[in-house]
């Protein structure tokens, strides 16, 4: 991108002290000002987009598992919600504090550190080896969870064989973040493009072959779906492997050089990433506890909200790819000290996330009934799913900016190091939420509609708050800038 830095570090400074203004930029005049920088727009498109992509292909791996289970039953289309929700949260600790690797590259990269790239995803490389043992203690612990939520015995039974095959393929899964989010973090993010799309391409014939019993391979149904994500996941690492080990790569970041324990970059890992793993398990959690109380319902509303989350992820899931950019751009500004760009940034951030909400809210709301029936199957037919789902739709609809906003914000202030303030502003709101569904379905026995209402006022209520965090602009501490660069 062209243009002069605002904010430049004094050479007369070696401590790297920050210039007048730099605690308070005048941000919110220079969004009136100028609304956006064409050439931010082409670079946070071109470090994005193929993130989005990325997210995309993993979108539709999800939404095709999906729709081959309710080409069975309501019952198994439930349990693929249930069990993989599940699976996401027993890993969501470590992908929140391992996906900072993004951040920590994206600094190093933007201070000209090359070397130190590498040994950051060193350290992550270690922390999945040392999880190990955690990793076997939840996946024991968790099975239990299913039965204890009233489900339907069969549902019980679906989900916790699909859980139990995803959390074999932990470690494949939590080293394809690592590896996704170094590459994310040097800006080479067509390399995660090419592996997770590969990956997704051979998944879902793989899956359907294993679901179905097709060219002579058993019928094996949910498990079938959960060992075809294994096999995508595992030929995406491999891709991934093959980038990083490549001799160019492998001699500008001094790849065999990185091979060692570094004390202050695991440290300074744990430090930002620990509350950024936190914020996720524990809203995860509260999602996941949501989720499973809400099925309690029923298998109708099992079904409606699977219906529901498959079409919410044709929305979240892409704009994560989104949310990675933004990171790795505030990081790489943030670490050259250069928060004109940063601003620039944000605002072409916004002009391509609302946007792309925008359009899907109103796809959502005006085509909701084609877009339900298309998971009505000779497995799944119900008046009732068919109803409940279409009303879900709509608060759908509702929150698709909401979660635009969300992703947004939050790619800012997790590349800017505003972890832990993240952490405590989110997980508040969610686990108020988790109480007030307690309520709503345990207690008061109140509908499903009620229950779905409160979900959407919740993500409507998270989206006002980070964009008043942002807004403040509390997040642009040069003392944490400085941190995240410390060698």
């Amino acid at each position: 991108m062209e243009g002069r830095p605002a904010f430049q570090i004094n050479s007369d400074n070696p401590e790297g002290g920050s210039p007048p203004g730099f605690l308070m930029p005048e941000f919110q005049k220079s969004m009136k000002a100028k609304f956006i920088n064409r050439d931010s727009l082409q670079e946070l498109l071109a470090i994005s987009f193929p993130m989005i992509v990325s997210q995309g292909a993993y979108a539709l791996m999800i939404f095709t598992d999906r729709y081959f289970m309710s080409m069975i039953s309501p019952t198994h289309l439930a349990a693929s919600l249930g069990g993989g929700i599940a699976a996401f949260f027993s890993l969501s600790l470590f992908v929140g504090v391992l996906s900072y690797t993004n951040a920590l590259v994206a600094n190093a990269y933007g201070a000209d550190k090359f070397g130190n790239c590498s040994k950051v995803l060193t350290q992550s490389v270690i922390m999945i080896a040392l999880s190990i043992p955690f990793l076997i203690l939840i996946t024991y612990l968790v099975g239990f969870m299913f039965a204890g939520m009233g489900h339907d015995p069969l549902q019980v039974e679906l989900e916790y064989l699909y859980f139990n095959v995803l959390m074999l393929g932990a470690l494949i899964t939590l080293l394809k973040v690592c590896f996704g989010s170094y590459f994310s973090g040097i800006g080479r993010t067509r390399n995660v493009m090419i592996a997770d799309g590969s990956g997704v391409l051979l998944n879902i014939p793989v899956s359907y072959i294993l679901i179905f019993g097709k060219l002579g391979f058993p019928e094996l149904g949910i498990l079938g779906a959960g060992i075809g994500t294994i096999i995508g996941s595992l030929f995406t690492l491999l891709i991934m492997l093959y980038y990083y080990f490549e001799r160019e790569h492998r001699e500008l970041f001094r790849v065999l050089e990185s091979f060692a324990y570094n004390q202050r970059l695991m440290l300074r890992h744990l430090r930002f990433g620990f509350p950024s793993g936190m914020e996720m398990f524990l809203n995860v959690a509260a999602f996941n506890l949501f989720l499973l109380m809400f099925q309690s319902y029923g298998v109708a509303e099992g079904a409606s909200a699977a219906i529901v989350f498959n079409w919410d992820i044709v929305s979240f899931v892409p704009m994560i790819g989104l949310h990675i950019g933004i990171i790795s751009l505030i990081g790489r500004y943030t670490g050259a000290n250069q928060m004109d760009r940063a601003d620039d940034v944000i605002r072409s951030a916004f002009f391509v996330g609302l946007s792309y909400s925008a359009a899907l809210g109103v796809l959502f709301a005006v085509f909701r009934e084609p877009l339900v029936g298309m998971f009505i199957t000779t497995g799944i037919d119900s008046p009732e799913i068919r109803e409940l789902a279409s009303y879900m739709m709509i608060g759908l609809s509702t929150y698709v900016m909401a979660d635009a906003i969300i992703l947004i914000a939050g790619g800012v202030l997790r590349g800017a190091g505003d972890t832990r303030w993240l952490m405590i502003a989110s997980v508040i709101l969610h686990w108020l939420m988790l109480v007030v569904q307690f309520f709503v379905i345990k207690v008061w026995l109140l509908t499903p509609l009620v229950s779905w209402l409160v979900l959407v006022l919740l993500i409507l209520a998270i989206a006002a708050v980070y964009l008043w965090r942002l807004k403040s602009n509390k997040w642009r501490n040069p003392e944490v800038f400085a941190q995240l660069l410390a060698d």
